[in-house]
């Protein structure tokens, strides 16, 4: 089985407010149990987590060995205030902020720093982000304020103008990445960052009533094309399911998630495809760890 490359053990893959509420007092450890239950039953032994605010997946890490797991987390994602992010982590207003936030990263444990760059996709309506990203400048320095901590960046990101300043700064990886133009996409086949495109948030919306289906099949269309071209043009492409996202249970997930990946690059490159993201998977775990 392929290992997990973006989750949140915190969720649930049904509602994430209440399952952050489970939490909100003291961390119920049963409930983390359950989910590396679900991953062990699937025959997944690698999870990256995307963080929490709450300090759930630092009491994850802990146990993840009792159940023969090798969990990796940021501890937190950090967001610039006002901008998205709140659920999964803590806010910055300013550069030394930001510094300080890294610091205390390393201090809890992260094995790596996640940063938020931009917002999320509106479900029922095509191409259009909850908002725009963050300046160019700004994501180039915290990119390169982490690296300078020793700490590799896994970078929540969507649109090509951000995503376009997070590669070019260096990014290890690249979660989500919708709505891409072909020229980012050349970028990041020219580029060492490694792409986690997460299909099943999207696809597994199909047939819930929540959005409207021809909406989501243009989202899910979309990055399955973009998905294609970048795979033949050779960048590196990793599978994540953001499992614990609504619809996305942990470890059926994935399976979501493969199935997804195979429709987008066809079947008939099963083999390669598979090659393929067990190499992104191997460098994900060298980028899953601090270098000082």
């Amino acid at each position: 089985m392929f290992g997990e490359c973006h989750a949140h053990i915190m969720m649930d893959g049904k509602n994430y407010k209440s399952a952050a509420a489970r939490h909100k007092d003291s961390i119920k450890e049963e409930v983390i149990r359950a989910h590396f239950q679900l991953w062990k039953e699937a025959g997944i032994t690698f999870v990256r987590d995307g963080g929490d605010a709450l300090g759930v997946s630092i009491r994850a890490k802990a146990i993840a060995p009792e159940y023969e797991i090798d969990y990796r987390t940021p501890v937190f994602a950090i967001h610039k205030k006002g901008h998205y992010g709140g659920i999964v982590g803590h806010a910055f207003s300013n550069r030394q902020e930001y510094k300080e936030l890294v610091k205390k990263a390393r201090r809890e444990g992260a094995d790596f720093i996640k940063i938020m760059i931009s917002g999320l996709m509106v479900f029922d309506t095509f191409g259009v982000l909850t908002e725009e990203g963050l300046p160019e400048e700004e994501i180039r320095q915290m990119i390169e304020t982490a690296h300078e901590a020793g700490m590799k960046v896994m970078a929540h990101g969507n649109g090509s103008r951000t995503v376009q300043a997070a590669i070019e700064a260096g990014a290890d990886t690249l979660e989500h990445g919708n709505y891409l133009e072909r020229e980012t996409l050349d970028l990041l086949a020219e580029s060492r960052t490694i792409w986690i495109p997460t299909l099943a948030p999207v696809g597994n919306l199909l047939g819930c009533g929540r959005f409207p289906d021809e909406a989501v099949q243009k989202i899910l269309k979309r990055q399955m094309e973009h998905i294609r071209y970048a795979f033949e043009k050779g960048a590196r492409i990793g599978l994540g399911s953001d499992s614990g996202a609504y619809r996305v249970p942990h470890g059926q997930g994935l399976l979501d998630e493969y199935e997804w990946m195979k429709t987008a690059v066809g079947a008939e490159k099963e083999p390669a495809l598979k090659k393929r993201l067990r190499e992104a998977e191997s460098r994900i775990k060298e980028r899953s760890r601090r270098t000082c």
